[in-house]
């Protein structure tokens, strides 16, 4: 009885494994390591938020990318981290009288004539600035998972039922990417609790460090929490760890944004659920020698 009870857990301990990929295992005698996410895609190699730059992350065998999304005056979704065109793109010289040069102060087809590469490399000159169902078609091609980022929310009313709209259209909504393939986040609470309100079913993340004693309110809408690194102690992880998210997982913290390998290794004895950086390669080679299996509410 009891050897036929051992081949069965050791059967179903298999099954389990072979929905993550075999580098991204548990590491044999030793506790789960971080999921790696690549911020805005392998930013720290590519012009980030760019196409180019989740290119970079799948070549480096990275499964999971961030991303950030802004809406343009006409109402296109677009993958851009400031509200402002002027850090990532050559919008100073396209458009020299249009300070301050916001997002949302220009149509989709002005933003799509400018480089978004140059500024990072002259490699990369001629990249343009993704919409976000171009994107999210490249993260599908690149068989590649997605936590999303909706930034700025106040300046864009009704994003997150945008957002949805463009996920459902483009196939993200079905049961294979939701139960493993697909985060929303927010720095916005109020955003990340209109995303659980209008499609229950997504997995949800608040961007910051709520009290402790506020834990139990998030835990009504959101399956993460995602803190600065410099923020977080063993203490306040496990505390985290103790609330059972919307969906009746134990919640889960992704701590940002994490480029060294020691402060890597540090949020790892924390117990961190995922570590989001702009070296991705980095931050596993200072890992244990196997990656854990995603996050049980990750594998369906």
């Amino acid at each position: 009885m009891h050897a036929r009870a051992v081949a069965a857990t050791a059967t179903a301990l298999l099954g389990a494994m072979a929905l993550w990929p075999a580098s991204e295992a548990r590491a044999a005698g030793g506790r789960e390591r971080p999921l790696v996410v690549a911020h805005r895609g392998a930013s720290a190699y590519a012009p980030e938020n760019t196409l180019p730059a989740i290119d970079k992350a799948a070549a480096l065998g990275f499964r999971w990318v961030e991303n950030d999304v802004q809406r343009t005056k006409d109402g296109e979704l677009v993958v851009l981290h400031d509200d402002s065109l002027r850090r990532t793109t050559n919008v100073e010289q396209v458009f020299p009288d249009r300070a301050p040069w916001k997002v949302k102060d220009f149509t989709a087809a002005e933003i799509a004539r400018l480089d978004a590469g140059s500024w990072f490399s002259r490699a990369y000159a001629g990249t343009r600035v993704p919409t976000l169902d171009r994107y999210m078609r490249r993260v599908e091609h690149n068989h590649e998972n997605l936590l999303l980022e909706i930034k700025n929310p106040g300046l864009y009313p009704g994003i997150e039922r945008q957002t949805l709209k463009v996920l459902a259209k483009e196939g993200w909504l079905d049961h294979r990417h939701l139960a493993s393939r697909l985060i929303v986040q927010s720095f916005s609470a109020d955003s990340v609790r209109a995303v659980h309100a209008l499609a229950p079913r997504v997995r949800t993340a608040y961007l910051g460090r709520p009290a402790e004693g506020d834990l139990r309110r998030y835990a009504g809408f959101a399956d993460l929490i995602n803190p600065s690194h410099g923020t977080l102690s063993a203490k306040y992880v496990n505390a985290v760890h103790a609330f059972t998210g919307p969906h009746g997982k134990p919640m889960k913290v992704f701590a940002w944004t994490v480029d060294d390998a020691s402060r890597a290794r540090t949020l790892a004895g924390y117990g961190v659920d995922g570590i989001i950086t702009d070296k991705p390669d980095v931050v596993r080679a200072a890992l244990p020698a196997a990656e854990a299996p995603a996050p049980a509410f990750l594998v369906g």
